[in-house]
């Protein structure tokens, strides 16, 4: 291997990763110290490295089985013939999308929270990028959890959330889905508010989409003020890294401990992005 260089954001979650060709096999010590890496910062960078679908399959399979694309994402929304590779756009051809979330502003989430075992992380890598707009953030839950007032951290131990499935990250219908009378007739997985993450052993929240989410057993209005309460504290500042991307970066996050979001941008510039995603585990 190389001189593999690792450098943090400064902003308690996020690296870049240096030193590496993604066109090529990892080695055995390279793959190790990118899950170091990657334990530590839970979202890792890497700049300029153009691939095809085929590599970042392949550089994705570094890290666990491929998850096929979310169920009730348009035909247009992957890659023809391959059912592992999202396309993530606001791209119009001939009349039609060739992805999915267009330019709207995606709001705070984790990737899959409403199936019943998750995908473990996401790997998504830049085609093209607006000049301006359609960053992605991120944010620590580790950090989140740690620094909740020690009241509202007793009051949701051992509770537990329903994570809606019927909305996409920008607020949109899915298809084949009809809007629920409320967040609790709403569908989805359950899952613990406070998870432990199977490989470092640390407990972090667990809090997936804001929309329609329910905690189970509450008075409706009950979980509304306290999942507005747990919000408001886990998503601040200091706790998040802000993502400029750059053209063909590849970024990949670990949601079984981080929130990500997107900005929105002009409608008019292209924003095009090839993601896949690892196959989920079971929350515990």
């Amino acid at each position: 291997m190389g001189k593999l260089e690792i450098e943090k954001s400064g902003h308690g979650i996020g690296a870049d990763i240096q030193g590496l060709d993604l066109t090529k096999p990892l080695a055995s010590d390279a793959l190790a110290a990118i899950n170091e890496a990657w334990a530590e910062h839970l979202v890792l960078r890497f700049h300029g490295t153009k691939l095809s679908d085929d590599q970042l399959m392949s550089f994705s399979q570094n890290f666990g089985p491929l998850d096929m694309r979310p169920v009730g994402k348009a035909d247009q929304n992957s890659v023809p013939g391959n059912h592992y590779v999202t396309v993530i756009s606001n791209v119009v051809e001939n009349g039609r999308p060739i992805g999915g979330l267009g330019n709207l502003e995606a709001q705070w989430h984790v990737d899959m929270s409403y199936n019943p075992a998750p995908a473990v992380a996401s790997i998504l890598h830049a085609w093209a990028i607006p000049d301006r707009g359609g960053l992605t953030h991120f944010c620590n839950m580790y950090a989140a959890l740690e620094g909740l007032p020690s009241r509202l951290r007793a009051r949701i131990e051992g509770l537990s959330l329903k994570h809606d499935s019927a909305h996409t990250s920008v607020g949109g219908l899915r298809r084949g889905f009809e809007e629920a009378a409320n967040a609790g007739e709403a569908p989805g997985a359950v899952h613990p508010l406070i998870r432990t993450h199977p490989v470092t052993q640390r407990q972090c929240l667990y809090l997936g989409r804001r929309q329609d989410a329910y905690i189970v057993g509450m008075a409706l209005e009950d979980s509304e003020a306290l999942l507005d309460e747990i919000w408001a504290a886990a998503v601040r500042p200091e706790y998040c890294w802000e993502h400029i991307w750059q053209l063909h970066d590849t970024v990949m996050w670990d949601n079984r401990c981080t929130l990500h979001r997107r900005d929105g941008f002009p409608n008019e510039q292209q924003r095009i992005m090839r993601r896949t995603q690892i196959g989920g585990d079971k929350v515990g």
